[in-house]
């Protein structure tokens, strides 16, 4: 499948003003110069952010796709926009081709702030899950302080996903160092690829 046949939607998660040394910005970037369809949006109200007006903007983002039968539609999702991704799935609301969500936060973590509260965990299914995408992917750190015990105890035994831990990679954000990520691109191309760590030049 040539890369013009892809389509990207890139998702940011709580307090991410899509700072231009993330690795989704990153991302963003190299695969619209290769010439990929790529749609990396501002979500409304990043620091105070509603469920119910995220789940909006997604289903309108996922809408405007339609209009492009015939690429492969593909969804990046970091932090707090995997908790969407799933409240979504839970409805029953989204399809794509593949999903790659990247360092939830517990249900825990989330219950003490009261900006994200309403996020809560959602009470997917796997078979929620293979149903909204062919190929779904999570991915963390082994020690993500957002998500004590690690996501693939939370998520991904829970709902049956292929998973990738990364040795020492926090959040997976800027704090834990991760700027370009080439691993993730290379799974952009083939989700054979295992998500790897970051080679960091800090």
């Amino acid at each position: 499948m040539t890369s013009t046949s892809r389509s990207f939607l890139i998702l940011h998660g709580w307090q991410n003003h899509r700072p231009e040394g993330h690795w989704q910005h990153w991302l963003a970037g190299e695969l619209a110069a290769r010439g990929d369809h790529v749609i990396y949006p501002q979500l409304p109200e990043p620091d105070d952010p509603d469920l119910e007006t995220w789940l909006a903007r997604l289903h309108t983002l996922l809408d405007a796709e339609q209009d492009a039968p015939g690429r492969e539609r593909v969804v990046i999702c970091h932090s707090l926009a995997v908790l969407l991704w799933l409240h979504a799935v839970t409805r029953r609301e989204v399809r794509a081709d593949r999903v790659l969500l990247v360092a939830p936060p517990s249900a825990e973590v989330i219950a003490r702030h009261e900006e994200v509260a309403g996020f809560g965990r959602p009470c997917g299914t796997a078979e929620q899950i293979a149903a909204a995408a062919d190929v779904t992917r999570l991915v963390a750190g082994d020690d993500d302080p957002y998500c004590l015990g690690g996501a693939a105890e939370h998520y991904g035994r829970p709902l049956g996903l292929d998973t990738d831990v990364v040795s020492g990679g926090g959040h997976l954000d800027l704090d834990a160092g991760y700027g370009p990520w080439p691993s993730v691109l290379d799974w952009c191309n083939d989700p054979a690829v295992r998500i790897a760590p970051r080679t960091r030049n800090r």
